[in-house]
Formats: C-alpha cells, sequence, structure tokens
C-alpha cells in the first residue's frame, strides 16, 4: 500500500490566457489531495473517493458501483475520468497494463473551485500507483504525464500549469512547454469560497468563443499575459503592494471574458474593502474560489461574514511538491 500527496494551487496571474500559450505564474498552497493505491490480484479498479469539496462526498465505482454526491453529475463523471487516465499513466509507465488496484483519494482541496483538485488527485494518482507497482518517477515526468491526462479529460484545452505546479510546488512559471519553478517571497494568501463549482470545460470554450467572434478580446487575453510578464518580475522583488494591484488588473480582465460571477466579484470587493493588497478570482471562475494577498485577518474575518461566501481559510506557499506520505 502507497500513499502520495500533491497541493492544490491559486493562480497569482494568468488563468484562462496560459490557453493560447501566454504565461502564467501559479503558486502551490498547503491544502493537499491525498491518494492511497492498493495492488490487487486481478485487473479490476475500486475507487474510494472522498472529501473533494469542503462539504465532502463520496464516488465509488467499478467491483461495487454508487454514488452519494452534492455537486453537479458532469463534475463527478470528470473527477472518475481523472482516476482512469492516470491509472493508464501508471500502467503505461510501469508496464504493466493489467495491474488492478484499490484506489482512496481524500482531499482537502474543493472540487472544480479553481484551486487545483483534479491536478492533485492526478499527480499523487499517478505517483502513488507507479511506486506500488516498484517504479519511482522523476517530478517532471509525474508532471508531463499528469498533464496528458487533463488534457484527454478537458478534450484538449488544458494547459501544463496546474500539474506542473502541483508535481514541483512553490510558485512556477509556465508558458506553453516551457515550465520552470521560480523564486518567490513568502505570500500570504486568503482563499474564499462560495461553496460552487465552475465547469472547466464549458468557462474555457465560452473564452474561445468570445476571442474569436470579438478582436478586442484577444487583445484582453493578451494583456493578461503582459500582466503576467510585468508580474514575475515584481514577484522577484517581493514587491506586495504592487502584486496586490496586478491582481486587480487581472481579476478586472478575466470578469471582462465573462468568467467571473456575483459570488466571486462580491468576495474579491470584500476582501479588498477589508485591506486585502489585492484579490482576484482563481482558475476557470464560474464559481469556486477567489484569493487576495492579506497578511492581516482583514480579509478573512470580511469573508467570513460576506454573504455567499461558505468558507474563508488561509493558504501559505506550499514550498514542497508532490511527496511520499
Amino acid at each position: 500500500m502507497t500513499t502520495s500527496s500533491a497541493p492544490g494551487k491559486v493562480y497569482l496571474f494568468g488563468e484562462h490566457a496560459v490557453v493560447y500559450g501566454e504565461p502564467a505564474v501559479p503558486c502551490a498552497i498547503g491544502r493537499r489531495a491525498r491518494v492511497t493505491v492498493e495492488a490487487r490480484d486481478d485487473a479490476r479498479l475500486r475507487v474510494d473517493s472522498k472529501d473533494l469539496t469542503l462539504d465532502g462526498f463520496t464516488v465509488t465505482y467499478g467491483e461495487a458501483a454508487g454514488t452519494e454526491v452534492n455537486v453537479p453529475q458532469s463534475l463527478v463523471e470528470a473527477a472518475t475520468g481523472y482516476v482512469d487516465e492516470a491509472v493508464a499513466q501508471a500502467r503505461d509507465a510501469a508496464d504493466a497494463p493489467d495491474a488492478g488496484f484499490n484506489v482512496t483519494i481524500e482531499s482537502e482541496i474543493p472540487l472544480g473551485a479553481g484551486l487545483g483538485s483534479s491536478a492533485a488527485v492526478v499527480v499523487a494518482g499517478i505517483d502513488a500507483a507507479t511506486r506500488e507497482l516498484g517504479v519511482e518517477l522523476p517530478p517532471e515526468e509525474l508532471a508531463d504525464r499528469a498533464y496528458q491526462v487533463e488534457r484527454d479529460v478537458q478534450d484538449g484545452q488544458a494547459s501544463r500549469a496546474d500539474t506542473f505546479c502541483s508535481a514541483m510546488g512553490g510558485a512556477v512559471r509556465v508558458e506553453g512547454d516551457d515550465c520552470r519553478r521560480i523564486e518567490a517571497p513568502e505570500l500570504p494568501f486568503v482563499v474564499g469560497y462560495d461553496g460552487g463549482a465552475g465547469d472547466t470545460g464549458k468557462l474555457v470554450a465560452g473564452v474561445r468563443e468570445i476571442r474569436e467572434q470579438y478582436g478586442f478580446a484577444a487583445d484582453t487575453v493578451e494583456a493578461i499575459g503582459d500582466i503576467v510578464r510585468h508580474g514575475e518580475r515584481i514577484l522577484a522583488k517581493g514587491d506586495l503592494d504592487e502584486l496586490g494591484r496586478l491582481m486587480n488588473f487581472n481579476h478586472g480582465l478575466l470578469s471582462a471574458l465573462g468568467v467571473s460571477s456575483r459570488s466571486l466579484d462580491t468576495m474579491v470587493w470584500a476582501a479588498r474593502d477589508a485591506g486585502a493588497r489585492g484579490a482576484k478570482l482563481t482558475g476557470a471562475g464560474g464559481g469556486g474560489c477567489i484569493v487576495a494577498l492579506d497578511e492581516s485577518d482583514g480579509a478573512r474575518t470580511a469573508l467570513d461574514y460576506t454573504p455567499g461566501c461558505e468558507q474563508a481559510f488561509r493558504a501559505e506557499l506550499d514550498t514542497e511538491g508532490v511527496r511520499v506520505e
């Protein structure tokens, strides 16, 4: 039996634009998905999946199928698709096409909320399964195989950002296939969660449609890339005030592309009004989470009392990526 864990992430800058080759800077946070894998004597797959939202739900399928969910069925189907493809990658890496597994997933990361839950589960799942079969993959290969999983499940619309960040930890810069860790100061993240979840595939497709329809929307995507390029220089200097201002710009552009929501905007403004240096949605949008930059208790306290915010929590930068538990 082998257990591996991998961190979730927030986007400091660059979501959606990264799909079109622009750079992005995601940062790993101290909320993890843990995947336990036990080899079976047959080729079957049994998965017990719990706590993929902060409220929690369980999905068991394979030998004994059944579901009890409190999120949209499309997200459940996506979650099981990620697990299936992760197992396929592990079998391929270990040259064990008939390997069977009992898999248990425990996650502190809400599903579909913009915190990289699928990437963390996939990275940890591939690592645990390959180790259970006697193969240890370097984190770079884990990141690449996990990206192949996300690309397949998301119909080719994934980027390498989430999976590379989850595998490597810390702050990373992703631009197309160019992925690397970058230096970052301590980043005092506060996350607000509205209890919902966006449909990544639909949101990405929506941005693609508006980008193809309007030239200024394509310019908006490029402007997000410009924010990232400026932001990584500011990150190296550790200027949190300027980072916050750039986060605010980034949120405005994402809102213009139609991927924010009333609940996300409400949480963003509550955090800013409480003194956060900056705040923005994180991930695909449509619901889920915002991230604020605030070392005080102001933003978290404000979010606790904001209508539509189900939970607020501090999530410091996690410099460690995938690991064996």
